[in-house]
């Protein structure tokens, strides 16, 4: 077969020696249109990991690698005069050209043509040339193929908010650093490591804005890099920063970082009368942001992939091999990209998290891409993990207004640790999220729901949420609802919240809303959001609309004397949870029930004072607010649940949450309760593990309002994360509690945490869960060779 590799970067290179190794019959070229030893960058770093797969590839050239490499496992971060110093990380630098120049010799060694200074205009006219079977588009984050064929490729490439400059210094690095600086225009970072015997990369990142403050799109080359060092002068011990980008001019090396995608990875072409295909490789086919390292690493697992398949496809035809590459290739990049936006959203919004404590801004920062949680930087270096849960714990202590951990207890798990709004503490950091039961009759919480709650108050939770109880009779979802408009109503839930503090040392909430243009509809079981057969009552929404089009019952719009009806009974509905005894409120003002269709525009096409902007949109949902705050006891807290992203095109969007949420602060509200959709059926949610975090993320640390996480959060170690980096200040768990009433005292097991408190009955269950927790422990280890904490590591991270 002949191979024309278009573009001599890491792809290109190590793709041709992968395959005149499988074949010496292979017919090789690579054409680069640099010098043989030209390259503009510094130093690329690999993990562990990566270096794995290099060993199963080729191992000769690994091993050249290898040799090459300067090895650290620290991670340093400066912030605010501090340095927080976490180990065991694992990773090597090597300098780009030196890593080129292994890759070409090895290529000349197994005799790939080697072609450079050559610039490929024309792929069609360089296939003919050499007769390619099989043309490799390795030409770059540029790439003209890519563009030539856009309409086969379908690329999607976003320019993100950050400005970067790749520089280097002789000032060795000992450990992987981030250096972070103030200005009086903003923040500035430093990304720094050593990859040779006497130079370090040092990379310089600030948002666009930051940017054009400091006047750096006005300075030239020299001056722009002179201003990096004075910034970071404590950092450089007299070390110049150096350029080896001087083919640019003033601004333009200050560039910004092309986040690309590719919905398909091959094009054929017709070349001397046979069909070529033209295989994206690399940055030619995707990105990832340099803050996880991870470009370099994807282009050789690009190359190992694709040379694999033709030996394990080959024999079927080249169609068949070229499918099984990008189908494997897509998903392994999605999840890197998936990690590198969130790792390069981070650092676009550093301003977000200034206002920490060194400690936990160093933890957020190593956390920031969720593909290192608590537990694997626990494996990499339990030292640093134990000081920082016991600094987590003082922490939370003193905010709880309570003394310090006693001696043997400094180092709690985050979500054990005790939280305090207003005057009601919490033991822990864990909710029970309300979840329809549709199981009340006539509104009233029977016997289903004293063992449903009870039985979760006992597992654990610091809080218990009974599901959304409705505030009229046309408030409600289902006629399976519960509802507080009754005395009966009252005295039910009293039994319950009784319940629980009789016989546990959980705290209740009690979330209250009116289901809108959602009302009126079956039970989950008996056909979710569909209307009722017969008995349906009328429905009110901020402006008319069918939840369900052509399906679901017409609701229409509120009208004046409507509203204040409504309002009227969240009054009534908070003064019978405060006379049943409830110790938290929550004003429901998500999903598309009514109090969410007023702050939605996607429901909401008012002409009056509450239709238009935001703050009009937001303007009914806060009146009832303030009526329920006025109503319900002034040492007892209330959050407010929002939608905080519609996932439609114009609709709710994160950054209305925030400004939602200020608006709730201003208000009198607590905290915010993090969900999103389920406003319109033409949602397209981006699921996956935590994946409603970020949402609380950015109201916790832009708004300034503590709030509780939700959504794919299902083991301790989502939740240690999540509160550790002070994404969230409660996570709520919902299915996994319907799965399990004590998920809080299983998992608290799973990591080895045993002094928890359990219901005094079931202590001897505990000791037994723990013991055989141990064993399996135990015979993993044993089997494997890793050691116990290693294996629970694994496990949790899945």
């Amino acid at each position: 077969m002949n191979i024309t590799c278009i573009g001599g970067g890491p792809a290109g290179l190590y793709f041709g020696l992968l395959m005149k190794k499988q074949n010496p019959a292979n017919q090789i070229t690579v054409v680069e249109r640099n010098r043989a030893y030209d390259t503009f960058g510094w130093g690329v770093v690999f993990s562990d990991q990566t270096l794995g797969n290099l060993v199963n590839a080729d191992e000769q050239t690994a091993r050249t690698i290898l040799q090459s490499f300067n090895h650290w496992d620290d991670i340093d971060t400066h912030f605010k005069g501090a340095k927080v110093t976490s180990g065991g990380h694992g990773f090597c630098g090597i300098g780009r050209k030196r890593l080129l120049n292994i890759l070409q010799s090895r290529c000349e060694e197994l005799g790939v043509k080697l072609v450079f200074e050559t610039d490929v205009a024309d792929d069609q006219e360089i296939a003919a040339a050499y007769n390619a079977d099989l043309v490799i588009a390795s030409d770059g984050l540029n790439s003209r193929i890519r563009t030539r064929y856009a309409a086969s490729y379908q690329p999607d490439i976003e320019q993100r908010n950050c400005r970067f400059v790749w520089l280097g210094t002789k000032k060795l690095f000992s450990a992987f650093t981030f250096a972070f600086e103030q200005t009086e225009h903003g923040w500035f970072q430093a990304h720094a490591y050593q990859y040779d015997g006497d130079t370090s990369t040092f990379i310089v990142e600030t948002p666009e804005e930051v940017w054009r403050k400091a006047g750096l799109d006005q300075m030239s080359q020299q001056e722009s890099i002179a201003y990096c060092e004075r910034l970071f002068a404590k950092h450089l011990d007299g070390n110049p920063l150096i350029s080896n980008a001087t083919h640019l001019r003033g601004s333009a090396a200050w560039i910004t970082f092309p986040r690309i995608i590719c919905n398909n990875w091959v094009h054929w072409n017709t070349v001397g009368g046979k069909r070529v295909p033209v295989v994206l490789m690399g940055d030619a086919a995707h990105s990832a942001h340099f803050s996880i390292g991870s470009g370099t690493k994807l282009a050789l697992e690009d190359a190992i992939e694709l040379a694999r398949c033709f030996e394990k496809h080959g024999e079927q035809g080249m169609e068949q091999v070229l499918d099984a590459y990008q189908r494997v290739r897509a998903v392994e990049v999605l999840k890197i990209q998936s990690a590198a936006r969130n790792s390069m959203e981070w650092f676009e919004n550093v301003d977000r998290y200034t206002a920490m404590e060194a400690e936990q801004f160093a933890y957020s920062m190593l956390t920031r891409s969720q593909r290192l949680s608590h537990e694997n930087l626990r494996v990499r270096d339990a030292g640093y993990v134990e000081r920082y849960e016991g600094w987590i714990a003082e922490h939370a202590h003193a905010q709880a207004g309570l003394p310090p951990p006693a001696a043997g207890r400094h180092s709690i798990p985050p979500m054990l640790t005790p939280f305090k709004l207003r005057g009601t503490l919490l033991k822990n950091r864990i909710v029970v999220s309300p979840m329809a039961q549709y199981s009340a009759v006539d509104g009233v919480a029977g016997d289903y729901h004293l063992v449903h709650l009870g039985a979760r108050a006992q597992g654990g939770a610091g809080l218990v949420f009974a599901e959304m109880t409705c505030v009229s009779a046309d408030a409600r979802i289902t006629p399976a609802c519960p509802g507080l408009y009754k005395p009966e109503h009252t005295a039910a839930w009293k039994r319950i919240v009784d319940f629980v503090h009789n016989n546990t040392s959980a705290k209740i909430a009690m979330q209250i809303g009116h289901a809108g243009a959602k009302g009126s509809t079956r039970r989950a079981w008996d056909g979710i959001d569909q209307p009722l057969e017969s008995g349906n009552w009328p429905l009110v929404s901020a402006s008319e609309q069918q939840y369900l089009p052509g399906v679901s019952q017409t609701a229409r719009a509120a009208t004046a004397e409507d509203m204040a009806r409504i309002k009227a009974d969240f009054v009534s509905a908070t003064v019978a949870a405060a006379e049943a005894g409830f110790d938290w409120l929550e004003l429901h003002c998500a999903h598309g029930y009514l109090l969410s269709s007023f702050i939605s525009p996607l429901t909401n096409q008012r002409q009056d004072e509450y239709g238009g902007s935001l703050e009009n949109r937001c303007r009914y949902p806060l009146e009832v607010f303030k009526a329920v705050r006025a109503a319900w006891p002034q040492d007892k807290p209330i959050s407010v649940r929002i939608s905080a992203h519609d996932w439609v095109e114009g609709g709710i969007t994160p950054d209305d949450a925030v400004a939602i949420a200020r608006l709730f602060k201003a208000a009198g509200a607590d905290m915010i309760d993090c969900s999103s959709g389920q406003v319109s059926k033409r949602e397209k949610p981006i699921y996956g593990r935590m994946f409603q975090t970020p949402f609380a993320d950015r109201v916790r640390n832009e708004a300034g309002i503590p709030t509780i996480a939700v959504g794919a959060i299902f083991e301790a170690d989502h939740a240690n994360s999540i509160i550790a980096a002070g994404r969230a200040d409660l996570c709520a768990v919902a299915r996994p509690h319907l799965a399990n009433p004590a998920w809080t005292l299983t998992e608290a097991a799973k990591i080895g945490y045993l002094d928890v408190e359990w219901p005094q009955q079931y202590t001897a269950g505990k000791v037994q869960l723990e013991r055989n927790l141990e064993r399996e422990r135990q015979i993993a280890a044993a089997s494997s060779g890793m050691t116990p904490q290693q294996i629970a590591a694994k496990l949790l991270e899945g």
